[in-house]
């Protein structure tokens, strides 16, 4: 093996390793901003963070965009950032952030499955006996409820909808980057999709929330900022980066490998924190982690 290969190989484990403790780590991140804000102002705010802070290579490059590439990244920014940063804090609010992290795991399946349904991708047999799987361990997740005798199933948990909606919004985010993207590259498409929606989150979070009104009189509220800040800006804008640069040098299937770690990470963090797991749940995390690696394994 060549000097050159393994230093490659070490930056990628070190990427695979840093990834899955930044975005493993958002969801406990989300869990303390909601301890202040409402779940519109810390989607609106992790979206303004994002942004803000990707201005130094978002600004240079939005002036030379055609109209076409400005209309595919505002849908880029809306489905890729804005409207999942929104559903994943609506969800938190009933959802565990171990639950949720394990129902994220299902984008590379939505990926696939938006594909197949607008894009004319190909999906094949072992595609949809992934998303079975995956599918019944959803099933098991949503129902899997705390006082159901010996921590059964009870009615749905209908805010786990919010997450797969999230991951439908992932999925039709990563195809557009696919098809509709020939000239820009990876970071650039991120940097920029954000600035497009950088205005919008910005004026409702000043003109429709008590954003402003919280931190000058919450107790925590700052502590709070400074969570949503960190997600935001690491969670966000420099794991994209970190994700794109470790694209360029390690297969695609080392590349999404991070989406088994991520929930390793955030159930971790969710056990420290005191959230109960109920055997219902750690079945439902098999069957979404299996169904997962089942529907994107390598023949």
């Amino acid at each position: 093996m060549s000097t050159g290969t393994s230093e490659n190989n070490l930056k990628n484990w070190s990427y695979l390793g840093i990834l899955a403790l930044v975005w493993g780590s958002s969801f406990i991140l989300i869990k303390r901003g909601l301890e202040v804000f409402s779940p519109g102002e810390l989607g609106a705010y992790r979206v303004v963070a994002a942004a803000t802070f990707l201005l130094p290579l978002s600004l240079p490059r939005v002036r030379h965009l055609k109209a076409s590439q400005i209309q595919n990244l505002i849908l880029v920014g809306l489905v890729g950032s804005f409207i999942p940063a929104f559903l994943f804090a609506k969800a938190q609010t009933q959802l565990s952030s171990s639950l949720t992290s394990v129902l994220n795991a299902l984008t590379p399946l939505f990926v696939v499955l938006v594909g197949w349904i607008f894009f004319g991708s190909r999906i094949t047999r072992q595609n949809l006996i992934g998303l079975a799987i995956a599918f019944i361990g959803v099933t098991i997740l949503v129902m899997a409820k705390e006082g159901a005798g010996f921590g059964a199933f009870s009615d749905i948990n209908a805010y786990a909808f919010f997450v797969i909606l999230a991951c439908t919004c992932y999925g039709f985010n990563l195809n557009l980057i696919k098809f509709r993207f020939d000239e820009l590259k990876p970071i650039e498409i991120t940097a920029i999709s954000l600035l497009m929606v950088l205005p919008v989150a910005l004026i409702y979070l000043m003109m429709g929330t008590q954003f402003s009104y919280k931190l000058a009189t919450v107790d925590g509220a700052w502590r709070a900022l400074g969570y949503v800040t960190l997600l935001g800006v690491m969670g966000t804008a420099l794991a994209l980066i970190l994700f794109n640069m470790m694209v360029k040098t390690a297969s695609p299937v080392f590349a999404s490998s991070v989406t088994y770690l991520i929930p390793i990470v955030a159930i971790m963090w969710g056990v420290w924190d005191g959230e109960i797991l109920l055997w219902g749940h750690y079945l439902g995390f098999a069957a979404v982690i299996f169904g997962v690696w089942v529907g994107n394994r390598k023949k």
